[in-house]
């Protein structure tokens, strides 16, 4: 079992029972389709408050049942990548739809799917409101232009102001149950994160309660995750859960060997109180070009609408777990050029695999064979080539 350094005996025996539980995404209720929460510098200040192990903290988060939530959050983002922000994202081919702007084909600029590749690079404010999981609204405010989701039940909306141009989906009833219509940012929230942290949390993870923080004006712990795996990318992980509702209102990543977080996500206003019904909805200005997707089983399923349709026909397999875990992708016949602008990014390896393409960030690295198979994880260039040679 992973080591939680704490003195609390009677807890010790529950451990393997909360190291599985997983943070409630109702947490923050923002699990919508294309919503995606970044986070703060903590407050100054250390509140005292009641000491807690790290074993009940770990409980507290996941017994947080917190649905109603608005404020602000800041998203910082550094993972040695490029700017996004006048890429060409047509020249992702199929992993983004082909999308590129009113280029003609259809696509509207309002669509998430072309506002995605805006938050993996520098930093961005983002305004957030959520009322359960069926009602969330999102806007990413850049200078004199703001980029807005909102999703209200069966409708989802985008807005970009800059274009003037809105994104229509209609939703399936049990929306809960099927891909959404665009790609999902959940994982960049504080609550994601902290629950995909979690899950990795083993025997080769050093989990403490490293003091306390003033986040978003608010008293928060702060659990300090360790990996000791050798192979793995990911230094440390810190989250600051809020003392009341336990509630994630921040989470920073940073990578192994650097003092400068690649994530950095959280809330730098944030308030509980059940959000007003005007807040989800949404009516188009006038003139505003307004793009519609039926995305219901009814529906003609567009090919490769987003990333994870893209993968979706990808033949993955899991090597190892916890933090050295790695995914082995094989591409489907003919689909390697997709890949084409991550080649542009990497450098030439080879190995008993044969030759291939090893693109890096700070975090995440991938090794992309030449005979259409890719090794990717938080792991080292070493452990892909050996994971790629067996």
């Amino acid at each position: 079992m992973a080591r939680i350094q704490d003195t609390d005996d009677d807890t010790r025996g529950r451990r393997g029972k909360a190291m599985r539980y997983a943070v409630p995404v109702a947490a923050a209720g923002i699990a919508a389709a294309t919503i995606g929460l970044v986070p703060a510098l903590a407050s100054a200040g250390t509140p005292d408050l009641p000491k807690i192990s790290a074993q009940k903290l770990i409980e507290k988060i996941a017994a947080s049942d917190t649905q109603t939530i608005s404020g602000s959050v800041k998203i910082t983002t550094d993972f040695g990548l490029p700017s996004f922000a006048n890429l060409d994202t047509s020249a992702f081919g199929d992993l983004t739809g082909g999308a590129s702007g009113d280029s003609g084909d259809g696509s509207s600029a309002a669509d998430p799917t072309k506002q995605l590749t805006q938050l993996l690079t520098g930093s961005h404010i983002l305004h957030v409101a959520a009322d359960g999981p069926d009602r969330q609204k999102v806007s990413i405010v850049e200078q004199a232009a703001e980029y807005s989701v909102i999703h209200n039940g069966t409708q989802l909306w985008a807005y970009d102001s800059d274009s003037n141009q809105a994104y229509h989906a209609i939703l399936p009833k049990d929306a809960a149950d099927r891909p959404a219509p665009a790609p999902s940012l959940s994982s960049l929230t504080p609550q994601e994160a902290a629950e995909q942290a979690l899950k990795a949390v083993d025997d080769t993870t050093s989990v403490t309660v490293d003091g306390t923080a003033r986040v978003a004006g608010r008293d928060a712990y702060q659990l300090l995750i360790k990996p000791k795996a050798a192979d793995t990318t990911v230094g440390a992980i810190r989250i600051a859960v809020d003392s009341d509702t336990g509630v994630p209102l921040k989470f920073t990543l940073t990578p192994k060997g650097s003092a400068k977080a690649a994530v950095d996500v959280g809330f730098t206003k944030v308030d509980f109180a059940k959000p007003s019904a005007s807040t989800f909805t949404f009516t188009p200005p006038k003139g505003t070009k307004v793009t519609t997707e039926k995305a219901d089983a009814d529906a003609a399923k567009p090919d490769h609408t987003n990333a994870e349709d893209a993968l979706s026909g990808l033949d993955a397999v899991g090597l190892g777990k916890g933090w050295d875990s790695i995914a082995e992708l094989k591409l489907p016949a003919g689909d390697s050029g997709d890949l084409s602008l991550l080649n542009s990014f990497g450098k030439q390896v080879n190995g008993d695999f044969g030759s291939g393409t090893f693109v890096s960030t700070r975090v995440v690295n991938a090794l992309i064979t030449d005979s259409g198979k890719v090794y990717i994880g938080a792991v080292t260039q070493d452990a892909l080539i050996k994971a790629a040679n067996k």
